[in-house]
């Protein structure tokens, strides 16, 4: 073997190597989770090895939650199900949550199911779709989190007592979020149901508005479709129009021949956006639309509430008003959601909820909307019932579950691990006064006499808000003023003027904010220079001579010009809520420029009246004069500082600002101005 061939194969061998490694590297799972089952006859129990969990420092004990989707249109959220098939081949899926685990969910693979029994298949998990769901659901298998899947299945039923043909609309992208939160990448359907083209699918039978539907405006002018029931409706064309205004983004299928009593499952796998808002404290909506009978247009309507996360962790608060438009606030109130799970051994009877609130709202308007364990609220007398206790005080609201039981996830026989949660749903009006600052709230939960746990912090900002602000100002120059011909730079002119200048800056901002402007001004003022031509004798008209009269040439300038100022950006601050103060940078362009020159000569006596100008002279006056005018000139760069009392955030208030230009122009604006 020569040189070049060892080379050669040594170069090989190496790429080989290089190309093995980078396959192995791409084909392995970080983490996995493998599914393992046992059949007897068309009896499958399913079970799944799982990875250890990174239990998150300071958090309750780290676990899984499951969701088993079996191939053939059921699902389980159980951790070992037990499922019976029909005779056919299925894919068996599950997706496994990792809780209060700072690692990415393990990935898992399809399993095959072979099931080749004729019998006929015992009933399977009852999903309680009709008794607790009214007969349509959507549940997803965990909180989105950003850059990770979410499964999200839509559950629909029968309750009629006929065969039915239907259709599900379900709707994602809130419009109000700037970038969308999802991507659907897959669907699976088992019961034939078809996708339908958008534009046939919202088709629906003429039908008018039926009483019990009221309509009510809200801020975007867009209206809110509310009526006694929570989930049906009467009129399909007021729902799916409200859902289009609120979605960018829908799905809709068509199903047939749905039995009575029958229940069925549409699987979805949603990826969450790169660009999905990482504000951990909001809350992300998909909304599904289940026509049962499709020649009715009575419907229901579902709604998914979801918060963004950073990890799986159950005890969490979120806030629904995660922007506000501050113009509208006195209209508004701000709806908040505590979630809380029991990880404990055994049943929780007591749980309490102490929430600290922004000081701008008013905790005496607390309103419960929902909660779970549902219970009425208490009494002010002692009871033995499961109720929920309020208590209201200056900075906090404190809610108590009493006499309830909720199961733990470690407790024995608990398979279910919805069944350990809770939730609290409340809203609270504004207070008279407050300001436009951020809003954060968090919670702390006690599970009997345990230790609290303390949830993230739900932070609610206002919307920045355009201002547009009106001045007007009085100008008046205490240097210079010319900036437009070189042959006067050392001329001092006495110009006054007016100013009209528009402004826009954040609406309403508590302390520091920016503020840019821009300015038509008017000015006018005089010149005068004297150049001395010396002694002379001066012959007065009544025939006498003044002897040694001082005689000067005098120069007198008229200036009128138009300028353009504008202040990109300056720096305002809101001392309090009459007196603010500014500075800032300002360019100035002069639009227009012109100025009247006149020359003659003048004499002033030197005798006991020294001083004193000569006017009657023996011969006439020679006046000589000049114009010169120029159009859009540059004049550099300014600065200022100004302090104004009033309305200092909104409203009318005056001010003073000094303005000092490069070409030694300095002058005062005293002005007035509203900002809107």
């Amino acid at each position: 073997m020569n040189l070049k061939s060892f080379i050669l194969g040594l170069f090989l061998l190496n790429l080989f190597c290089i190309t093995a490694q980078n396959e192995v590297v791409k084909d392995t799972l970080t983490r996995t989770a493998t599914i393992k089952y046992d059949k007897n006859g068309n009896e499958v129990s399913f079970k799944v090895e799982t990875p250890p969990l990174n239990q998150i420092a300071g958090a309750p004990k780290a676990f899984y939650t499951y969701l088993w989707e079996f191939g053939d249109g059921d699902y389980s959220k159980q951790e070992e199900p037990k499922h019976y098939y029909k005779k056919g081949n299925y894919d068996a899926r599950v997706e496994v949550t990792n809780n209060y685990d700072d690692g990415k969910p393990p990935k898992t693979r399809p399993s095959h199911i072979a099931s080749n029994e004729e019998l006929n298949p015992i009933n399977n998990e009852d999903h309680k779709l009709f008794v607790s769901y009214n007969g349509a659901r959507l549940l997803t298998n965990r909180d989105p989190i950003p850059n990770q899947k979410m499964d999200l299945i839509f559950s629909y039923g029968n309750d009629k007592d006929y065969v039915t043909n239907g259709k599900l609309y379900l709707f994602y992208n809130e419009k109000s979020f700037k970038n969308k939160n999802f991507e659907l990448i897959d669907t699976r359907t088992y019961f034939n149901e078809e996708e339908q083209d958008k534009e046939e699918s919202f088709a629906v039978n003429d039908k008018n508005i039926t009483n019990n539907t009221v309509f009510t405006a809200s801020s975007e002018n867009n209206f809110t479709l509310m009526a006694a029931d929570t989930t049906k409706r009467e009129n399909l064309l007021l729902s799916i129009e409200d859902a289009k205004s609120t979605y960018s983004d829908f799905k809709v299928w068509k199903f047939k021949n749905m039995q009575p009593g029958e229940q069925r499952n549409v699987f979805t796998t949603f990826e969450t956006t790169p660009e999905m808002i990482k504000d951990t404290s909001a809350v992300v909506t998909i909304r599904g639309i289940y026509v049962p009978d499709e020649n009715s247009e009575m419907h229901k309507i579902v709604t998914k509430e979801m918060e963004i996360v950073t990890s799986h962790d159950p005890n969490k608060m979120a806030v629904y008003n995660r922007l506000i438009n501050y113009r509208l606030v006195r209209f508004q109130k701000m709806k908040y959601k505590i979630k809380f799970q029991n990880n404990g051994e055994g049943p929780a009877n007591t749980i309490k909820l102490v929430t600290e609130t922004p000081k701008m709202l008013d905790n005496t308007s607390l309103e419960v909307l929902d909660m779970y364990p549902k219970c009425p609220i208490c009494p002010k007398n002692e009871v033995k019932y499961s109720c929920l206790d309020t208590i209201i005080a200056k900075d906090s609201l404190i809610f108590t579950f009493k006499n309830i039981y909720l199961p733990g996830t470690a407790q024995k026989n608990v398979s279910d691990k919805d069944s350990t949660k809770g939730f609290v749903k409340y809203r609270l009006k504004f207070a008279k006064d407050f300001h436009k600052i951020t809003q954060r709230s968090k919670t702390a939960i006690y599970f009997d006499k345990n230790p609290p746990i303390i949830t993230n912090t739900s932070i609610a900002r206002f919307k920045t808000g355009i201002s547009i602000g009106a001045r007007a100002s009085y100008d008046y120059y205490t240097q210079g003023g010319n900036e437009t011909f070189e042959d006067f730079e050392e001329l001092s002119f006495d110009n006054k003027g007016y100013t009209l200048t528009a402004t826009i800056s954040p609406y309403k901002a508590y302390k520091k904010y920016l503020q840019a402007e821009l300015s038509l001004s008017t000015s006018q003022g005089t010149g005068i220079v004297e150049n001395e031509v010396g002694l002379q004798d001066i012959q007065l008209d009544n025939g006498l001579i003044a002897l040694d009269t001082y005689t000067y040439e005098q120069h007198k300038f008229e200036q009128k010009k138009i300028s353009l100022n504008i202040v990109p950006i300056s720096y305002r601050y809101n001392i309090n809520v009459v007196f603010a103060a500014g500075i800032g940078l300002q360019t100035k362009f002069t639009l227009s420029s012109a100025i009247e020159g006149s020359s003659k000569l003048v004499h002033y006596r030197n005798n006991g009246s020294q001083g004193a100008e000569i006017t009657n002279l023996a011969v006439p006056e020679t006046v000589t004069t000049a114009s010169f005018s120029k159009n859009l000139e540059w004049y550099n760069f300014g600065t200022f500082i100004d302090i104004t009392a009033g309305a200092s955030r909104i409203g009318p208030s005056a001010g003073i600002r000094y303005n000092l230009g490069t070409k030694k122009e300095q002058y005062m604006q005293f002005y007035a101005i509203w900002k809107f």
